[in-house]
């Protein structure tokens, strides 16, 4: 097989599984609370990915010195925002539907360069400013204004997307002196399920018997969202340049609107679809305008 087509095929597969979890995630807390299930969902994604770190990672990092500080740091702040961030996507899905809150979570591609910006001094695109402008039109067209409650929930899903670019954007920078990603990808998912351990339980009703009873939903969001589709992620990006990546996996906001609407009947009207359509456009042209303007005019 192609390698060029295996990559973009892992892509293709990792937008349909992030996309597909937005219902497990939302069917998962009829007896756990957002706390208890990004708890649960985390500590499976580290049990996912324990045994390829001790295959694959283990023994080149022993065999490497690494300044432990900043190691620790990094995991622990990244450890921190993925925690935060699968928090208040739970959240968002408590007040809102399947396909708002994963809708204004890949918002994350639009916010990602405002943040390099402000902490490397990077150079934006000008692509970036009428992205925005239409994603703020999308989020108008899909949030039900008279809807107090749906607000809320769009507010939560909005703060996380900020969450989501901080963290890819520190990931970018941690891979930069540690270049072992199952291993980052692991220990982040062990941190963050600590993270949410402790308000889980002291806020929620944190048991056994409830976690098994959320069992089909978390193993889905668990093993396949946060365990098998990172790992897929990193043989897409292999073969792939980072922008036609982002690209497709952009499509998880298209894939979770179109099976909140099969599953869970969250039905799609023609001004929230319009919504989709402009923050997916908006998406889209953010990435590829740089790529068009490199590519014809040698500029960046």
């Amino acid at each position: 097989m192609n390698k060029t087509f295996f990559s973009f095929s892992c892509a293709i597969a990792v937008s349909i599984i992030w996309g597909s979890a937005f219902v497990a995630q939302d069917m998962g807390m009829d007896f756990l609370g957002p706390f208890g299930f990004t708890f649960g969902r985390l500590i499976l994604g580290f049990l996912t990915l324990l045994p390829f770190f001790l295959i694959f990672d283990y023994g080149k990092i022993k065999k490497k010195n690494f300044d432990q500080k900043k190691v620790w740091l990094y995991a622990l702040f990244i450890g921190f925002l993925l925690s935060v961030g699968n928090i208040l996507q739970q959240f968002a899905l408590l007040y809102t539907d399947v396909a708002n809150t994963a809708m204004f979570t890949i918002l994350y591609v639009v916010i990602v360069p405002l943040v390099a910006i402000y902490f490397y001094a990077k150079k934006i695109h000008w692509s970036v400013w009428p992205a925005i402008l239409i994603c703020f039109v999308g989020s108008f067209l899909l949030t039900e204004i008279k809807n107090v409650t749906v607000r809320l929930g769009d507010s939560i899903a909005i703060s996380n997307a900020f969450f989501w670019a901080f963290h890819i954007v520190f990931i970018s920078k941690f891979v930069r002196f540690f270049n072992f990603p199952i291993t980052i990808a692991m220990s982040q998912c062990l941190i963050g399920a600590l993270i949410a351990f402790i308000p889980a339980l002291i806020f929620e009703d944190l048991t056994l018997s409830n976690l098994f009873k959320e069992s089909k939903e978390m193993l889905y969001a668990g093993i396949l969202s946060s365990g098998i589709a990172f790992l897929l992620q990193v043989y897409s990006q292999q073969n792939l340049n980072p922008a036609p990546v982002a690209i497709i996996f952009t499509l998880e906001g298209v894939f979770a609107s179109i099976f909140g609407w099969l599953i869970l009947d969250q039905y799609l009207s023609g001004i929230k679809i319009t919504g989709v359509v402009f923050i997916l456009a908006a998406v889209i042209f953010s990435q590829l305008a740089p790529i068009y303007d490199k590519k014809i005019y040698g500029r960046n």
